[in-house]
């Protein structure tokens, strides 16, 4: 019998299903700073993010009995994590521009710097980045985050926020397009 570390993700999820009370804790454990980076980036807030987390978890492991398998049991967290933060964004309906945790280290798209000038300038990009999508809508700010900063494809963001392709796109081009002047300070000061 395989252990619970060598077990697949489908496998997990099933096996939590069938009444393993350890198989759903393993699974999240799993993929955990992911989602959590995944959550952070959707509210843009520490505390939101571990309550959107929570909520998340929770509505994944009462619904994981629906679950269809259309898509990769990571994908369908991802979704379930970020209309949770989409959900709490509305509820909040206030965009609040916050500093970053001290711990989004382990998340963050920039490598750890070389030299201390280096840090600086690192912090403060990541500080405008942030802010920038901070006044970006938040279904714009959810696609791009997952195509432009996540890495995912259009079709597969598409699976992740129960949308159309097309939708995708048209809210990542929209969302650039809005980031672009915000952000156009970053272009002119590298010339």
């Amino acid at each position: 019998m395989s252990t619970p570390s060598e077990r697949s993700d489908e496998d997990l999820l099933r096996a939590h299903v069938a009444g393993d009370p350890a198989a759903f804790g393993t699974l999240v454990r799993r993929h955990e700073s992911q989602l959590w980076a995944v959550a952070l980036r959707t509210v843009r807030n520490g505390e939101d993010a571990s309550d959107v987390l929570q909520e998340a978890m929770v509505s994944a492991f009462r619904r994981a009995a629906g679950f269809r398998g259309d898509a990769a049991v990571l994908t369908w967290l991802h979704r379930i994590v970020i209309n949770a933060g989409l959900d709490r964004l509305r509820r909040n309906k206030v965009r609040r521009a916050e500093p970053l945790p001290d711990d989004l280290d382990r998340t963050t798209l920039l490598t750890a710097p070389c030299t201390a000038d280096d840090a600086i300038l690192r912090h403060e990009l990541r500080a405008d980045i942030v802010a920038a999508l901070g006044r970006i809508n938040a279904d714009q700010r959810a696609a791009i985050v997952l195509v432009d900063m996540d890495g995912y494809s259009v079709e597969e963001a598409a699976r992740i926020l129960g949308c159309a392709v097309g939708t995708v796109k048209s809210r990542c081009s929209r969302g650039r397009a809005k980031l672009a002047p915000l952000l156009a300070h970053l272009k002119e000061s590298r010339v």
